[in-house]
């Protein structure tokens, strides 16, 4: 590329106008400041040259009065002679002419001070007119002085701003012809690029920075038409590339689709190898599932033709999840898209194992609960029954009075009373379904029949989100608020039983208390065992529970554990 030699700087003529307009500016300021700091004193000399003249006459009425004050008018004359304004008179930025007229009126006086301490009278007065006549020269002499300097910085100040003028004209000039007049053209040139027309003609021959920037712009815009066309060119091409990896990201993103899903089935796995097959060249896909207990399953899908099959080894960590196997024609799949499917297949087949397992374990889990709320409720009371029966027995042996043997009767009518009611209520939590997604849907679902049977007040205030709980915390926290509502129902006689259900950022906190009679906590019921079930179910939630109650008091139980992790 052809370089136009630079001769000639843009910010090299601003700075000097704008160097030589700062040094105009500091000229004019200290030839201002030097005017200054000579008329600083100027005024106050005048006044004290003038007072000198009224001192003199004043002298010279004390000697023809023979006054007393005259020592004393002599010291003051002195003093405003000798006085700092005075003697600064004789710094150089002074004129000669005032240091001249004020050092002979310093020697007269040193000829006339003698004659006043001699008392010659006349001589004295005689001179005293004279003295006075040199004194207003000097005045007269410092007032021209201050006058001439007045109008000293007035020239300099109009002769410094009229340069300062004529260089800010000058530079304005200059910019409007040198700078901004090409930059219009440029940015005309830029719009015109921006439309794609990169025919540029930039007529600007300047020999500085904007000249050389025009005839680079010319160049650039000549490279640009050059690269644009090969850019038209390479689109086709790229377009054709990414028209097909967008494909392939379809492919894959339809079969991660599936694995979004609560529960992988069959369906899901189908419609993987559908989706596989739509790929161009592939006629046919078979996807073969190792069981762990070493059989097999398949899934096949596309048309089988006679060509020989391909597969891939699905592992996950190491180990075989199954084998995809498919067959193709031209134009032959992409082989990185095909192991990206096998990738997500054999996640696929991880996740369903996980799934099933996961079921499993529920489903003992449950049965699990299930014997423990049959251990720890109808065992209990039959055990109460056994020993009451074991009572009746002895009194019959012992032929006991009647009473006694009726009282007994009628306690084991109450125990069986109480077992039948708990066994009910047993079965009821069993037939009670539960949301896994929605846990203040459930909530409201299992305290709602509760609310029937009571004419207390349930206040439910649930802020605790569903994602916050995994199916067997949510299935143990209901269990606990059913049995604490229970027995806020049974035994508080209350008018007004709150749910109150809190969650931070760590912990879930429940509260279930009520307005009732209370009970007190040293005091041991047979009937008070439903407490220890709830303490057990805290601990399961790793959790602590915590009872509050008194006589007349009303009841409280609360509830903290913490949230899980993941």
């Amino acid at each position: 590329m052809n370089r136009i030699k630079k001769t000639h700087s843009l910010t090299a003529t601003i700075a000097r106008s704008l160097v030589l307009i700062l040094i105009i500016s500091i000229i004019t300021t200290a030839l201002a400041l030097m005017t200054l700091v000579s008329s600083q004193s100027d005024a106050e000399a005048i006044n004290i040259a003038g007072s000198l003249r009224m001192q003199s006459y004043r002298l010279a009425f004390d000697v023809e009065t023979e006054s007393p004050l005259l020592s004393a008018h002599i010291e003051q004359f002195e003093h405003s002679l000798y006085s700092a304004p005075m003697k600064g008179l004789s710094y150089w930025l002074i004129s000669s002419e005032i240091q001249q007229h004020y050092n002979h009126i310093v020697l007269r006086w040193e000829e006339l001070h003698p004659i006043l301490e001699k008392d010659n009278n006349t001589v004295f007065i005689q001179h005293v007119a004279p003295f006075v006549h040199r004194i207003n020269t000097f005045v007269a002499e410092l007032q021209k002085s201050s006058e001439l300097k007045l109008q000293r910085l007035a020239i300099i100040g109009a002769i410094g701003l009229s340069l300062i003028i004529l260089i800010v004209f000058f530079t304005i000039r200059y910019t409007r012809q040198q700078i901004v007049a090409p930059l219009n053209v440029l940015v005309d040139a830029c719009k015109q690029v921006k439309r794609k027309d990169f025919r540029l003609e930039l007529l600007n021959n300047s020999n500085n920075e904007l000249g050389i920037l025009a005839h680079t712009f010319s160049q650039m815009s000549s490279d640009l038409e050059q690269l644009y066309q090969g850019l038209e060119r390479s689109v086709s091409e790229k377009t054709h590339r990414l028209r097909h990896a967008n494909e392939s990201l379809q492919v894959l993103y339809n079969c991660s689709q599936q694995l979004s899903v609560s529960h992988l089935t069959r369906e899901q796995f189908t419609n993987m190898l559908e989706t596989m097959i739509a790929i161009d060249g592939l006629i046919g896909a078979k996807l073969i599932i190792a069981e762990q207990n070493s059989s097999t399953s398949e899934i096949q899908v596309g048309q089988q033709a006679g060509q020989h099959w391909q597969y891939n080894e699905l592992y996950i960590d190491g180990e075989l999840m199954g084998q995809l196997w498919w067959q193709y024609t031209l134009p032959c799949p992409d082989k990185a898209l095909i192991n990206n499917i096998s990738q997500i297949l054999a996640r696929a087949i991880y996740y369903n194992r996980a799934q099933k397992q996961a079921e499993y374990l529920l489903l003992m889990e449950e049965r699990a609960t299930i014997a423990r709320e049959l251990h720890d409720s109808l065992a209990q009371s039959l055990s109460y029954l056994k020993i009451q029966l074991a009572l009746l027995k002895r009194e019959l042996n012992q032929r006991a009075q009647n009473e006694n043997t009726h009282q007994a009767v009628y306690d084991i009518e109450e125990g069986l009373s109480n077992a039948y009611t708990q066994l009910r209520e047993l079965l009821s939590t069993f037939r009670l379904a539960i949301k896994d997604a929605n846990f203040g849907e459930a909530l409201n679902q299992m305290l709602e029949p509760l609310e029937e049977q009571t004419d207390a007040l349930l206040i439910i205030d649930n802020q605790i989100s569903s994602m916050a709980l995994d199916a067997h915390n949510q299935v143990h926290l209901l269990q606990i608020i059913r049995e604490a509502v229970l027995n806020a129902i049974k035994h508080a006689d209350a008018d007004e039983i709150t749910v109150n259900c809190q969650q931070t950022e760590r912990h879930i906190h429940v509260t279930i208390s009520d307005d009732g009679k209370g009970f007190d906590l040293n005091e041991s019921k047979r009937d008070h065992y439903g407490l220890s079930i709830m303490r057990e179910r805290a601990s399961r939630l790793q959790g602590e529970l915590r009872i509050q109650s008194g006589i007349d008091r009303g009841s409280a139980i609360s509830l903290l554990f913490p949230l899980q992790k993941g």
